[in-house]
């Protein structure tokens, strides 16, 4: 087995690799660009670095680089992850060159099935089924016409080194396909530098179904059963599960044996994914072969209960397979959902920006999160967006169906636009809760994922208002103070009240919290829009919140911003911005020698230097409690003499933060 090995990815697929590594006792060495200076993936290896600009094209894909930085550091295997260069034959060449043992197929396997038209050649003459169509050599267009012509509208145009949706055209009839073949050479041209293109037969509402499998160097292969992808936007995938639902058993074995034939025909070693379109009568045809481990490779783990690169390790190190084909079995069914920071709604545009909150599912046999982000980490403009993939698993569909609504409800995400909510109303749509699944699952469903009432009510408007006003009750207590003596009380009829303001697309919410009749700290009466509620919350210490309103109990989680409220409820995010507020100066106690702090925090901002002159009201250091940002300012002018606290230190309530003395004394005290 391998002592160090180095990974040439980064996020959640790196940070993967990293933990199966660590379980083999094998080092591991990270590469970094300068956008993923403190990325998780860097941070969890034994050794990382550095290979270059942010842009992939100026670090992560740059195969000398990567190959110096194994040398250099004695890394003896290369685990390319997926993307990048994961199925760069140079770069496999490059590895075999230099003694590094590259973790993923043979170079010439990688050849073989690097371009369709050669592949389906290969698989053609290995008895693997294609869709019937031409993928010969001949590239003049009216002779492809012609094959079109036979094979019979509407087809198919794809390019022969295309993926990802690049390079593909669909043709109703003969008087667009010449035109539409113009068009997709000239995009497979400037996109892969080759303008071949292949012709097929297009398969009217097609699942996508890919069967995972596995091969080492002693001859041995097997298939680990397979996955449905067929949910895809933008032919990208969204959901996977495993394994693929309502195909006959005949039909699942004919696909899986074709799939190890194709691995076969082409001298496979490692992981490998061969894909196929199905017909919905369960026919399956040969699509193309990814010669590496696949984004949702998870839920074929979930099922098997086998680590697939703990695999590829082993087989990579001259190991046999682990297990042989009778060993292999189905337990459960698993599902996974690509989270990303993206507007589904504005046509799945990438959200790009900062995380201020982040909170995942809690995470056991049955739920699973694979991530390489962390809260604060800002998703850009470089790199694929997604902030994680959530895989749930249990007995059968219906319960990972239910885990999977259940999971996505408690993943938060604050900050950017993200697709947790699409996820979920995928998950409970018509057509894939009742498996009627094909690539057009998202058009087919648009009116439920896309045409929706975004209406918050009244009840979820006026917990967040109690929410906003516990978390004011909270601070006004650390400052030895009644939110009911506050400049924002006034009285009606003797009853205090105190107006709660919530401000969501530009609409005000306007709630008036009173005590109730059993007056305490948490049972209140709320008036909103001229209907009245008996409302009781607590806030917990996780940014939860425990709500009573009549008969009905429940819980809803928050993250409180310097000038925002985010409600997560449902898989839903409800974010409202709250006025802008002046927040704690001790000025009121009198004493000016040192500011204090008002409730236990992490000091998050440390704005002036010892020996500094400011003046009043200018923010000198902030705190974090609660996810509620403190600024800390100064009572008057004058200068600030020592800070006693970093940024990241605790502080207890009450601990003095810095020495600061008013404009008078400050004076005196240098005349002196």
């Amino acid at each position: 087995m391998f002592e160090k090995i180095l990974i040439a990815n980064r996020g959640e697929i790196a940070c993967r690799v990293i933990r199966s590594a660590k379980k083999l006792g094998i080092a591991t060495v990270a590469v970094y660009s300068d956008a993923d200076a403190n990325a998780q993936h860097v941070l969890q290896a034994d050794e990382a670095v550095y290979i270059g600009e942010s842009p992939a094209a100026q670090s992560y894909l740059q195969i000398d680089r990567i190959i110096q930085a194994a040398l250099a550091t004695g890394a003896q295997a290369i685990h390319p992850g997926y993307g990048f260069l994961s199925e760069n034959d140079q770069f496999a060449l490059a590895c075999k060159n230099n003694n590094i043992v590259f973790i993923g197929p043979p170079v010439e396997a990688i050849l073989a099935m690097g371009l369709k038209a050669t592949s389906k050649a290969l698989m053609q003459k290995a008895g693997v089924p294609l869709t019937p169509g031409y993928h010969g050599d001949n590239q003049d267009a009216d002779f492809l016409k012609q094959q079109a012509d036979q094979i019979g509208y509407p087809v198919l145009i794809k390019a022969s080194a295309g993926g990802g949706g690049k390079g593909m055209r669909l043709v109703e009839s003969a008087a667009e396909f010449l035109p539409a073949l113009a068009s997709c050479k000239s995009e497979a041209k400037s996109s892969f530098a080759n303008d071949d293109v292949l012709v097929e037969r297009y398969v009217v509402n097609p699942r996508h179904i890919e069967v995972q499998v596995f091969a080492d160097q002693h001859g041995n292969c097997v298939h680990l059963f397979e996955r449905d992808c067929s949910v895809q936007r933008r032919h990208q995938k969204v959901l996977e599960e495993a394994p693929a639902p309502g195909m006959s058993t005949e039909k699942l074995a004919q696909m899986r044996q074709a799939a190890i034939d194709a691995a076969l025909a082409v001298n496979y070693v490692g992981a490998g994914t061969v894909e196929f379109i199905v017909e919905q009568d369960g026919t399956a045809y040969f699509m193309e072969m990814n010669t590496r481990l696949q984004v949702e490779h998870p839920v074929t783990e979930m099922i098997t209960g086998q680590d697939l690169v703990d695999w590829q390790l082993r087989v990579a190190a001259g190991e046999k397979l682990p297990k042989q084909q009778d060993e292999l079995q189905i337990h459960g069914h698993a599902l996974e959902a690509r989270v990303y920071a993206e507007i589904p709604e504005q046509g799945f545009l990438p959200a790009i920006g900062k995380i201020n909150y982040l909170h995942y599912p809690v995470q056991n046999d049955s739920v699973r999160v694979d991530s390489g982000i962390v809260e604060g980490d800002e998703i850009t403009t470089f790199y694929d967006p997604m902030i994680a993939k959530l895989i749930v698993w249990a007995p059968n569909r219906d319960s990972a169906l239910m885990q999977m609504h259940r999971a996505l409800g408690e993943f938060h995400v604050e900050g950017l636009g993200n697709n947790i909510a699409f996820l979920d109303r995928i998950v409970r749509s018509d057509s894939f809760k009742d498996a009627r699944l094909d690539t057009n699952l998202i058009q087919r469903e648009h009116a439920a994922l896309f045409e929706f009432d975004s209406q918050v009510d009244d009840k979820l408007i006026v917990a967040s208002a109690l929410i906003e006003f516990l978390l004011k009750m909270q601070h006004n207590k650390t400052q030895h103070a009644s939110i009911w003596n506050s400049t924002a009380l006034w009285r009606i009829n003797v009853n205090a009240q105190h107006q709660i303001s919530l401000l969501q697309d530009e609409q005000q919410h306007q709630v008036q919290f009173s005590p109730s009749s059993n007056a305490t700290d948490t049972n209140f009466i709320a008036q909103y829009q001229g209907k009245r509620f008996e409302i009781s919350g607590q806030l917990q210490g996780n940014n939860k919140i425990l709500l009573k309103m009549g008969q009905q109990r429940w819980q809803l989680s928050f993250s409180r911003g310097l000038e925002s409220l985010t409600v997560f409820s449902n898989s839903q995010t409800h974010r409202f911005d709250l006025p802008k507020q002046q927040y704690l100066q001790d000025d009121q106690a009198g004493n000016d020698a040192g500011l204090k702090a008002p409730m236990p925090g992490v000091i998050t901002q440390v704005l002036v230097e010892a020996n500094s002159a400011v003046k009043k009201d200018d923010v000198l250091l902030t705190l974090e409690a609660m996810k509620i940002e403190y600024s800390i300012r100064a009572p008057h002018d004058g200068m600030v003499k020592a800070n006693f606290f970093q940024v990241g230190d605790q502080v207890k309530s009450g601990d003095e933060l810095l020495e600061f003395v008013a404009h008078a004394e400050a004076t005196v005290g240098a005349q002196a």
